[in-house]
């Protein structure tokens, strides 16, 4: 599990190098929904995953703290706050990482992921609208990081439509 850890250093240095500075302007704060495939690379107990996720709009050094919640359709369920940074690419693309320890509950014979803190790490890659919604594509990774007996890990792919907190109310209208 220490190839995700060199791996998720490597993935957010690299653009962090890169590219120019994180925004022009400050974003909104966002409502996230997040669908994904859940362990799709170990296969052990894959499903559907469901994700919600609250990303505000409070900086510092251009972090961004978050909440979420998220569940699988295998019986997986979890609950963290973290932070994110967000890299935009021009206008319209952006890529951001994201760390976050989340409180874990569920797992059965097929998965169970070793103890109740998991923490979270994700790289989104997104498009962003005139409107500043987003429509992306993440890869997350769940790991105990050593704190259990056992430490197996699984990812999620999943895909994300982020919508400004201020266009909710258009939306209703």
């Amino acid at each position: 599990m220490r190839l995700w850890g060199a791996l998720g250093a490597i993935f957010t240095a690299i653009p962090l190098l890169l590219s120019g500075p994180p925004a022009q302007a400050a974003d909104p704060d966002f409502l996230s929904i997040g669908v994904g495939y859940f362990d799709f690379n170990r296969q052990k107990d894959e499903g559907a995953e469901f994700r919600i996720e609250y990303r505000s709009d409070i900086e510092l050094w251009h972090i961004r703290p978050f909440v979420a919640a998220a569940g699988s359709s295998s019986g997986h369920g979890f609950i963290g706050a973290g932070v994110l940074l967000d890299i935009f690419f021009g206008r319209r693309f952006v890529l951001t990482p994201s760390f976050a320890p989340h409180y874990y509950f569920g797992g059965n014979d097929d998965l169970d992921l070793g103890h109740e803190v998991e923490f979270r790490s994700q790289l989104e890659f997104a498009y962003r609208f005139d409107d500043r919604s987003r429509l992306g594509l993440a890869i997350s990774h769940y790991s105990n990081a050593g704190l259990g007996d056992t430490n197996p890990g699984t990812e999620t792919v999943s895909v994300y439509y982020s919508l400004p907190l201020s266009n909710i109310g258009s939306l209703l209208d």
